[in-house]
């Protein structure tokens, strides 16, 4: 069953970077922006982290934590964590049980071969785990701005 809009979004655990295990229910209280991505290392992927890496204050006085969430594992996100100084965690979704879950994974076309893929896509959960706005097949420019903006508005209630 896939997440949808208004509607509390079933407890998850999920390995992240820095030994950690995320799970949804243990965040509650604070609001959580959960991004997908295709791939550690790739420029629309390290453009858009960085966005993130950029606002990281803003977003942590909105009582907001982010999350990023790709299918490579957590060697490649402890590389790409350090290498682009993420003051937030990666988490590892190999076997694509969050995926499955947000419904990220759709066909996309590479130089004309088609393959199933992360669409770029974000997810805001409020304090009390419902999901309030979702961003599917995200563009990069301006898409932190946004998400920020939505997390300001929903953290002064």
């Amino acid at each position: 069953m896939a997440v949808s809009l208004d509607q509390a979004v079933p407890d998850f655990t999920a390995p992240a970077t820095n030994g950690q295990t995320v799970s949804l229910s243990s965040l509650k209280g604070r609001q959580v922006v959960v991004y997908f991505y295709p791939k550690d290392s790739t420029p629309g992927c390290t453009t858009q982290g960085q966005g993130f890496r950029d606002a990281i204050g803003e977003f942590e006085a909105a009582n907001t934590l982010v999350l990023g969430v790709s299918r490579d594992s957590l060697k490649s996100h402890e590389n790409f964590k350090a290498k682009q100084g993420f003051p937030f965690e990666l988490i590892s979704d190999k076997d694509e049980a969050l995926c499955q879950l947000f419904d990220v994974i759709k066909l996309k076309k590479l130089y004309g071969k088609e393959y199933m893929g992360v669409d770029r896509s974000t997810f805001l959960i409020d304090k009390e785990g419902v999901l309030r706005q979702e961003w599917r097949g995200v563009k990069v420019p301006g898409h932190v701005a946004a998400v920020l903006e939505a997390a300001q508005t929903l953290h002064r209630g």
